[in-house]
């Protein structure tokens, strides 16, 4: 364990290259989830600092240094801005479990490689983004270019501070644009702390600006900046929603990647030691604090009391605790209000209906905290809140299902469409669920996996647009077509 003094960690706003303080100087307390006591403060960024924060992204963007590079050398930048975030991974990883009270052996065996990784995939992008000559009728030679779209607001949730601010910052720098990043107001830490990295890797100042504060405050000063071109957010449905009206007065780019409830089906036919060993972890894993979280487990019903009872198990193996132990599975979820949430709704699914069978309230850990029980509600109808409302924590509601037909209906009856998975030997049965369900994303004998060459989004409620891939990237360009008369 790193003691949190000798992080050293940034807390102040990074603006054109350098550390500032908020203009009015304000500064908010940063809670540890796992003591419930403040870390210390952080700038409390207002409308005041996204100005200049814009403001040096547009100049930053305008600028030979930046908008002059040759694509070989931004893709010598963002490898070496990987370089420096390994170099750096012990005390990314502190500093990430410190924030967001999740185990450190999953900051550092999962976040930290996951962000370094998609650093290098983008690095390899800029030299690679090219137009088409397009066969038109008439003397003309016509082609297409892909562009930067200028400068880019990213807004980030709390559940992977590092690694979700990575995967946005890259492929929009990849393709040369520049950045005013907001982490969430829990999470501020690894962001700030990627100032530094900049500056060492040589980015150009003003090419990322990193403004903490709230949501209210930073955040709508953000969407709502007339020289941003582009937002792109990653958090609830709703703040989604407010996004989107937001930027229709300037008809702002925007991507976003929102809420789940994932269906996560096993159908009689599984191979049952892999689908029982997956359930704990598509659910529990960081504290159920994913989107994509198999968070409705469809079982058919032959199966269904033995899904129970290895979900029951799984749960039980979950030791929650210190996030710094080395046998901590589940760490403190990321605030009291969200804690408290999350035990409202499992109360509410008890009067719905619901039977608790594992779980089921606030854990009881050394020194305090936001500690909650690896949750398994039985008894559970698809029409339940429970079921149709994402409790993003270690809440796991089992349902069972009589045939193909049957889940089909029930795994597409909700709001959203981020994820699903299944556990079938029916080749056959396999991709045609995999057709049939409403997701971005469909896991066949396997679930959660994520990689930064794979396209990653949401259908319906869960979002627009996708990450990763070469679908992330060009959701940072414009095409611009150009007609030369060749008489």
């Amino acid at each position: 364990m790193i003691a949190f003094e000798k992080l050293s960690a940034p807390t102040r706003l990074f603006i054109n290259g350098d550390y500032q303080d908020a203009a009015d100087g304000a500064r908010f307390d940063n809670i540890n989830p796992a003591t419930g006591q403040s870390l210390g403060t952080v700038a409390r960024g207002t409308a005041a600092d996204v100005d200049r924060a814009v403001a040096a992204a547009r100049a930053a963007f305008e600028s030979d240094a930046w908008a002059g590079m040759a694509a070989g050398d931004r893709e010598r930048l963002l490898h070496r801005l990987a370089d420096l975030i390994e170099h750096n991974a012990e005390a990314l990883a502190a500093l990430e479990t410190y924030d967001t009270g999740k185990p450190f052996g999953d900051a550092r065996k999962v976040d930290l490689p996951m962000s370094v990784q998609t650093l290098h995939y983008y690095a390899g992008w800029p030299s690679k983004l090219r137009g088409e000559t397009v066969p038109v009728r008439g003397p003309f030679l016509t082609y297409t270019l892909r562009e930067p779209i200028g400068v880019i607001g990213q807004i980030v949730p709390w559940n992977f501070p590092l690694f979700m601010a990575v995967m946005k910052l890259a492929p929009a720098l990849a393709a040369g644009n520049t950045v005013v990043l907001k982490p969430a107001e829990q999470t501020p830490l690894t962001a700030l702390y990627l100032g530094n990295l900049l500056n060492e890797a040589g980015f150009p100042p003003g090419v990322v600006n990193i403004v903490s504060g709230f949501g209210g405050e930073a955040g709508e000063a953000l969407i709502n900046h007339p020289d941003v071109d582009k937002v792109a957010f990653t958090g609830s449905t709703r703040t989604g929603q407010h996004i989107m009206r937001q930027a229709a007065g300037t008809l702002k780019r925007v991507s976003l990647e929102l809420g789940g409830k994932s269906p996560h089906i096993i159908f009689g036919d599984a191979d049952l030691k892999s689908a029982m060993r997956a359930i704990g972890a598509a659910i529990f894993y960081n504290q159920g604090e994913v989107c994509i979280a198999g968070s409705r487990l469809f079982v058919e019903k032959p199966l269904y009391e033995q899904a129970l009872e290895a979900a029951s198990q799984s749960a039980a193996r979950m030791k929650v605790g210190d996030p710094f132990a080395e046998d901590t599975r589940i760490g403190a979820l990321v605030s009291e209000q969200h804690w408290k949430r999350v035990d409202e709704y499992v109360k509410l699914g008890v009067s719905e209906g619901a039977r608790v069978v594992a779980g089921g309230g606030p854990a009881e850990v050394a020194g305090g905290g936001y500690f909650y029980q690896p949750t398994v509600l039985a008894g559970v109808r698809n029409d339940m809140r429970v079921a149709q409302e994402e409790i993003f924590g270690p809440v796991l509601s089992v349902i069972p299902f009589e045939d193909e037909a049957d889940v089909l209906a029930l795994a597409n009856d909700t709001q959203f469409g981020l994820a699903a998975g299944m556990w079938t030997q029916n080749l056959g049965r396999a991709h045609r669920v995999a057709r049939a369900i409403k997701a971005g994303t469909v896991y066949i004998n396997a679930y959660g996996i994520m990689d930064p060459a794979a396209p990653f989004g949401g259908y319906k409620m869960s979002g627009l647009g996708r990450e990763n891939g070469e679908e992330g990237i060009a959701m940072y360009t414009e095409v611009k077509t150009v007609w030369t008369g060749l008489k």
